[in-house]
C-alpha cells in the first residue's frame, strides 16, 4: 500500500514509522531539521513497549513530488489544515483515502470542501507521542489505538487494505462502522484533558484528586456529550462518568498535547477544542459555560505566548 504521511510529527511519525516497518510504501512529508534527520540517519521510535529504528525512509518537503497514493495520513496542526489539504491535491486520485488523525470533531468538515466527500475516511488516534529531537519520535506510556472507517459505515476494500497494513506494522487498529461516534467519544476525553490540565497548569493527577477540579473535569465532558447528542450523535449520556473512571487509571503526570504547546509558548488548538465545543453548542442551542470559561481563560495564549 502506497501511503503519504502529511505532517510527520508525533502522530504522523509514529504511525507512519510502524506502517513502513510493516512493509507499506511510506513517504513522509516534513520540513527543516526533522526532514534532514529523516533523510539521514532515519526515523527512530522511542518506546518502552516497542522501540525501533528505520535507517532508510522516504522523506520530502514537496507532496507533489510523491505521485498518486492509496492513502494519505493527514496529521498537521488544525490551523494548517486548508494549506496542507491543497498541497496534497496532486497525489489524491479517485479511490485515494484521506485519513485525518487530527484533533477535534471539525477536522473532516474542514477537509471536505478541498478533498471531497469520497476521499475522506474518518479516524481517531489514541497515543501519546512527541518529537523528542529531529528524526526521533518518543511515545509516552504504552497505550496506542487507531480506529478508522467510512462515514457511511461500510467496510470498504480500502479500509480492509489499510487495516492489514496497520496490523503488519504492529499497530493496534480496528475498523469502526460508526466512526462519527468514535470521533466524538475521543473528543469528550480530549477536551476534558486539555481544558483542565491547561487551565490549571497541572498534570491530571492533582486535577482528578481535588474535588473542585474533578467536578469541573466531569462537567466539561458532560457539556461535550450534550452537544454531541443535540447534533444527533449517539454518545451515551453516562459516557463522561466512564471517561472519568478511565482518567483515574492514567499516570498522574499525564497532560494533554496542548499543555506542552502552552508551556512552550506555541500556538494552541484551543479554538477547535473547548472553543469548538462553545461554537458547536451555540449552533445547537446547548449551553456550554464551563468550556466557555476555559476558552476565555486561555484565549490570550491561543496565538502563542503574549508578547
Amino acid at each position: 500500500m502506497r501511503i503519504a504521511v502529511m505532517g510527520s510529527g508525533g502522530l504522523g511519525g509514529f504511525y507512519g514509522g510502524r506502517l513502513a516497518r510493516g512493509g507499506a510504501d511510506v513517504v513522509f512529508v516534513a520540513r527543516g531539521a526533522h526532514l534532514a534527520a529523516l533523510r539521514s540517519p532515519g526515523l527512530t521510535i522511542e518506546s518502552a513497549e516497542d522501540p525501533f529504528t528505520l535507517p532508510h525512509v522516504q522523506a520530502t518537503d514537496d507532496p507533489a513530488s510523491i505521485g498518486p497514493v492509496d492513502l494519505v495520513l493527514f496529521a498537521v496542526k488544525l490551523w494548517d489544515t486548508e494549506a496542507a489539504a491543497r498541497a496534497i491535491a496532486p497525489i489524491v486520485r479517485p479511490g485515494t483515502a484521506v485519513v485525518s488523525l487530527q484533533n477535534g470533531v471539525q477536522k473532516d468538515d474542514m477537509l471536505r470542501p478541498i478533498v471531497g466527500d469520497a476521499a475522506l475516511m474518518g479516524a481517531i488516534a489514541q497515543v501519546s507521542t512527541t518529537i523528542a529531537r529531529p528524526g526521533v519520535i518518543a511515545q509516552t506510556g504504552t497505550m496506542q489505538r487507531l480506529v478508522f472507517g467510512e462515514f457511511d459505515g461500510a467496510r470498504s476494500e480500502r479500509a480492509e487494505r489499510f487495516l492489514a497494513a496497520c496490523l503488519a506494522g504492529g499497530i493496534k487498529a480496528e475498523i469502526s462502522t460508526d466512526i462519527t461516534r468514535e470521533i466524538w467519544q475521543k473528543f469528550v476525553f480530549l477536551v476534558g484533558l486539555s481544558a483542565l490540565t491547561c487551565a490549571t497548569r497541572c498534570p491530571i493527577g492533582p486535577v482528578r484528586e481535588n474535588p473542585a477540579t474533578r467536578a469541573m473535569l466531569l462537567g466539561v465532558m458532560q457539556e461535550v456529550v450534550a452537544v454531541a447528542r443535540a447534533r444527533g450523535v449517539a454518545v451515551p449520556v453516562d459516557f463522561p462518568a466512564d471517561r472519568l473512571a478511565f482518567i483515574d487509571t492514567l499516570p498522574a503526570g499525564m497532560v494533554a498535547s496542548m499543555f506542552h504547546d502552552l508551556a512552550a509558548g506555541r500556538r494552541l488548538e484551543l479554538p477547535w477544542l473547548s472553543g469548538g465545543v462553545v461554537d458547536l453548542g451555540a449552533a445547537a442551542g446547548v449551553p456550554t459555560p464551563l468550556n466557555q470559561a476555559v476558552r476565555d481563560v486561555l484565549i490570550l495564549h491561543a496565538e502563542g505566548r503574549p508578547g
